[in-house]
């Protein structure tokens, strides 16, 4: 009994293996293109609670690595070397799903910022664009008024 884990180690490791495999399937939707800022600022919002979920589950990975290392030197080399194999599967798997996590805010938040630079430079084209459609609509001067063509000319 001494070579087998306690009952807690088992239920941590299927809690982690069924959080991770809910947040890959997360993460691994395709990811599309979005123009609205409001459904990037949702987007984001969730990704920053599963980055929060996992440093919630960041304990149970601790538990099972310390458990791990505790049943080592109490068991025989091939129960021990099975059990670390098992937590080294989930660690590697943790990590890629952490840095994937991560590459996902920051992208979507370098693409909020572009989008709205996006948006703050369309309002100041379009601003412009009203402004030379009111110059554009005004009346031309007299041909002998040369002061009123030159204050044109300088508008143009």
């Amino acid at each position: 009994f001494d070579s087998l884990p306690p009952a807690r180690y088992k239920e941590t490791m299927n809690t982690i293996l069924v959080w991770m495999q809910q947040s890959e399937n997360k993460l691994s939707m395709p990811q599309v293109t979005i123009a609205e800022y409001e459904i990037m600022e949702q987007r984001l919002r969730e990704f920053k609670a599963l980055q929060s979920s996992l440093q919630e589950q960041q304990k149970g990975l601790n538990y099972l690595s310390t458990t791990v290392e505790d049943l080592s030197r109490r068991a025989p080399a091939e129960v021990s070397q099975s059990y670390r194999s098992e937590v080294e599967v989930v660690l590697g798997r943790w990590k890629k799903l952490s840095a994937q996590l991560a590459e996902h805010c920051q992208k979507l938040e370098e693409r909020m910022t572009k989008l709205q630079r996006f948006q703050n430079d369309i309002k100041t084209l379009k601003k412009w664009m009203a402004e030379v459609d009111v110059f554009l609509k005004e009346e031309w001067p007299a041909l002998g008024d040369s002061e009123a063509l030159e204050k044109q000319l300088e508008q143009c």
